[in-house]
């Protein structure tokens, strides 16, 4: 009763009903570009391409939410933004400026801000003309991709998807702020859960060809449901490590000293890591299809997504970047450093330099843990689809990691607006 008369009251909230109804009418344009196709193209062709085999298109797909196998405006989908980011945060340990900025605040997020669009155009044109250069290639029975075989065509296409991805990319910072929630990860997560009935659909034509029995379908959905709590419970997890502060005496008033906690979470790099194992293990694959030799047919034969040495190395892959992405999130010398300007520290352990090394001794403990994890959710889809004997299914992991993080994050956020309306929070 208490969790419906939460919900009540966030709708009657003007700020946030406002806030919700201008997500829901973002989403509805981004469900709106995904179906409108790019011109001069056989739709026929481009689905003889998606089930011809697995490459970089059906993770494209994935996030597009079908955009990708109709080759539509948005096509491309948000992962060209979601790259640079990745790789802006990542250049702000190499590179001092970047680093000095993160540290200044909103001003300083703002000119990062503007580098990460710029890499995301370059990164978004580089892909459609590599995208549009292959569908040039490509023919089935005989016929082309493009109706006009023309390198004007090719050009069409590739500008068409380069917009695709700046309309998308403008969308979702209009959702981070003037909406509710990360507007780039809820394109993500909306493109993901679109897919669902096409899920079930499969499913379902598999049960009925005799091909997946009710048994193995119950298996199914309870281990899917197991995994789903285990994200959920790794997600949150976190260790709390208690940061005491002295009295201070502020002119003529004295305040008492207290005790906090420090939170470090187990899953402190999120699905990115997932993201760049997956991003960079599809390259050869996806490389392998544009340049066609003996050297690709064995390539594809031991790299293959089902194959045990694609499993190893996305299992290391996960785990190294995993450890990689935490220590850029999670700086322990700025957190020791901070802690001791301000005054506090972390009871038994001096500080400055003894706090970092016990800050990176912990965090080091609960990365391992977080990376192992990450690391059997993303190989978990090609040892379901062995197991239940089936192929074409993606019951992915890297999904479930997105859609449960996107979902916390999104409540957390609602449960932050209700709080500032002075609404009892849906959240205990």
């Amino acid at each position: 009763m208490a969790q419906t008369e939460a919900w009540m009251n966030a709708l009657r909230g003007s700020d946030l009903n406002r806030r919700l109804g201008f997500t829901l009418l973002m989403l509805v344009l981004f469900r709106l570009g995904a179906h409108i196709p790019i011109p001069g193209v056989r739709a026929s062709v481009i689905q003889a391409l998606f089930n011809s085999g697995a490459n970089i298109f059906a993770l494209l797909n994935l996030f597009a939410g079908g955009a990708t196998a109709t080759l539509s405006l948005f096509a491309l989908s948000i992962i060209p933004y979601i790259n640079s980011s990745i790789i802006m945060q990542l250049m702000t340990v190499v590179i001092p400026t970047l680093e000095e900025w993160s540290k200044e605040g909103e001003e300083g997020q703002r000119k990062i801000n503007t580098y990460t669009r710029w890499g995301a155009l370059i990164l978004g044109a580089l892909q459609s003309l590599g995208i549009s250069y292959y569908l040039y290639n490509y023919s089935y029975q005989g016929q082309a991709v493009f109706i006009h075989h023309t390198i004007a065509s090719l050009l069409l296409t590739a500008l068409l998807l380069t917009t695709g991805t700046i309309v998308l990319m403008w969308i979702g910072e209009q959702i981070t702020d003037k909406g509710i929630g990360n507007g780039i990860s809820l394109l993500v997560f909306f493109g993901i859960i679109s897919r669902l009935p096409f899920g079930v659909q499969q499913l379902s034509q598999y049960v009925s060809a005799g091909v997946l029995s009710i048994a193995k379908l119950v298996i199914f959905v309870i281990v899917a449901l197991i995994i789903v709590a285990g994200v959920v419970y790794v997600n949150e997890g976190q260790r709390k490590i208690p940061v005491q502060y002295p009295k201070r005496v502020v002119g003529r008033r004295m305040y008492q000293g207290q005790t906090t906690h420090l939170p470090i979470r187990v899953n402190q790099a999120g699905v990115i890591p997932v993201i760049f194992a997956i991003s960079l293990l599809v390259l050869p694959y996806t490389v392998a299809n544009f340049v066609h030799g003996n050297w690709t047919l064995w390539l594809q034969q031991y790299f293959g997504f089902t194959s045990a040495p694609y499993i190893i190395l996305e299992f290391v892959l996960v785990v190294l970047f995993t450890f990689f992405y935490s220590q850029v999130v999670f700086k322990v010398d700025d957190v020791a450093d901070n802690l001791k300007k301000a005054g506090g520290y972390i009871p038994g352990i001096r500080p400055g330099k003894p706090t970092a090394e016990y800050l990176a001794r912990v965090s080091g403990r609960l990365t391992l843990i977080g990376a192992v994890f990450l690391g059997l959710v993303a190989i978990l889809p090609s040892f379901v689809t062995m197991a239940m004997g089936i192929s074409g299914l993606y019951f992915g992991g890297t999904s479930l990691l997105i859609v449960v993080g996107v979902v916390l994050d999104t409540v957390k956020q609602m449960q932050a607006h209700l709080l500032m309306q002075q609404y009892q929070g849906f959240m205990k």
